[in-house]
């Protein structure tokens, strides 16, 4: 129960790896305020985490919008009277190389990858100083440091997680930590979707398997124990750090 007592926010936590840190999270004794557009799936989600006999409350809303991560907050202190960490998972592709990417496409990108990392913080940063040993996971990617076709703004988006993850670990530790997770192909609906950028999309999907030095896609709870152990005391002298979880792409790039 290694996140016994405290109060997590997870936003992306409908499906995939959002949906497996929240199980996980869970499973640990933490108390988490769930995040998703899809309210059937967050009502799903919400119904998984309450058998595992936490509390825990399920908010619809647009994570790119500022009024929504403050209202995750607010309902955080609300309910539990505090907030000792968050795990910013919401991704969004919008596929297409930049003389494609309709301009509107480009905003929606940055709004829900990275201005809503930037929301939390901003709305979070507060009551984690009072926490004591607040702590923040941010889900990049490694399309931060390798690119893939027509993935223009997807690419350039988690590039700017990466960095405002380490610039934020320099302004407020040490009261908070806060580091990024980079996956690579999870087996998760986004790496399906991801794979339509390729003229054929289930070799695509077939080939980044291969590319993996341990011979397999990852899974959402390969994922769920790398945030785990980035948000409990296990990692407590760890900040600043971007964490490669991706079966060994990169080094086998």
């Amino acid at each position: 129960m290694k996140l016994k007592d405290r109060v997590f926010i997870i936003t992306g936590a409908t499906s995939g790896m959002g949906k497996g840190i929240a199980l996980k999270f869970a499973e640990e004794g933490a108390s988490l305020i769930l995040n998703g557009r899809d309210p059937e799936r967050g009502e799903a989600v919400l119904k998984e985490v309450k058998h595992r006999e936490v509390d825990a409350l399920f908010i619809q809303g647009d994570i790119g919008k500022e009024a929504t991560n403050k209202h995750l907050v607010d309902k955080a202190v609300e309910k539990f009277g505090k907030l000792d960490g968050l795990v910013a998972n919401a991704g969004f592709l919008g596929l297409g190389s930049i003389t494609e990417l309709d301009t509107e496409l480009w905003h929606r990108t940055f709004q829900t990858n990275l201005d809503s990392v930037f929301f939390l913080l901003k709305h979070s940063i507060p009551e984690l100083k009072k926490a004591g040993k607040g702590v923040a996971v941010i889900n990049s990617s490694i399309a931060a440091y390798k690119s893939f076709p027509k993935h223009a703004s997807y690419c350039a988006s988690k590039a700017g997680v990466l960095a405002l993850t380490k610039q934020a670990a320099v302004d407020y530790g040490p009261e908070i930590r806060i580091n990024a997770i980079c996956p690579g192909p999870v087996d998760t609906p986004l790496l399906h979707d991801s794979a339509i950028a390729f003229p054929d999309p289930e070799m695509a999907v077939h080939e980044a398997e291969k590319a993996t030095l341990m011979n397999r896609l990852g899974k959402p709870k390969d994922i769920a124990q790398l945030a785990l152990f980035l948000a409990s005391d296990d990692s407590s002298w760890i900040t600043g750090c971007a964490y490669t979880i991706d079966g060994g792409i990169m080094a086998n790039s």
